[in-house]
């Protein structure tokens, strides 16, 4: 039960209002690092809510698509610009990030990947490989400020993080294929 306090902790930390407005002031610590990383403090209390719930994860997520339906619904919604803005001006919506990304996706991640084996992990590395390549072109080639909060460079530094985020996941995903076929 070490990585649930461990989780616990990092969201704690990550709520404190002078962590949370240092995260959010630079738009690609925002996306790419508060963010992951409620998703990562989701993951590690996994465990203590699959002891505290075992029925209720049985029943709703046996094969785990449910759940990675879940995490693919919350991660999408999160990368609209939109509601990056909405998370800085209001605080209700601040309050559901805090609460989504751990509760909503990183848990049912963890919960889930285990049970969608390879190829559904492998098609859901894919959809995050396409959901950084399509924002990191977005926040690129657009010339207009998306994000009322951030300015223009801010953007084109977080499509540019993106696109390098979307080339490393790229060589993981064609080093797991050769992994996978060296193993037959």
């Amino acid at each position: 039960m070490k990585q649930t306090r461990y989780g616990l902790l990092l969201f704690i930390f990550l709520i404190l209002p002078p962590v949370a407005d240092l995260l959010e002031s630079i738009m690609i610590f925002h996306m790419h690092t508060q963010m992951p990383l409620f998703v990562f403090a989701g993951f590690l209390m996994t465990p203590f809510f699959q002891k505290k719930f075992p029925n209720f994860f049985m029943k709703w997520n046996r094969s785990g698509i449910p759940g990675i339906l879940l995490v693919i619904l919350i991660w999408s919604y999160w990368q609209i610009p939109r509601a990056m803005d909405d998370a800085l001006t209001h605080s209700h919506v601040e309050i559901f990030k805090f609460i989504s990304l751990p509760f909503l996706a990183g848990i049912p991640l963890r919960d889930s990947w285990r049970k969608i084996k390879n190829n559904g992990q492998f098609i859901f590395l894919v959809y995050l490989l396409a959901t950084l390549i399509v924002t990191g072109f977005l926040y690129i080639w657009v010339d207009e400020q998306i994000c009322n909060n951030y300015l223009i460079i801010e953007q084109q530094t977080l499509g540019w993080g993106s696109l390098a985020m979307a080339a490393c996941l790229l060589f993981y995903l064609v080093y797991r294929q050769f992994e996978k076929d060296e193993g037959v």
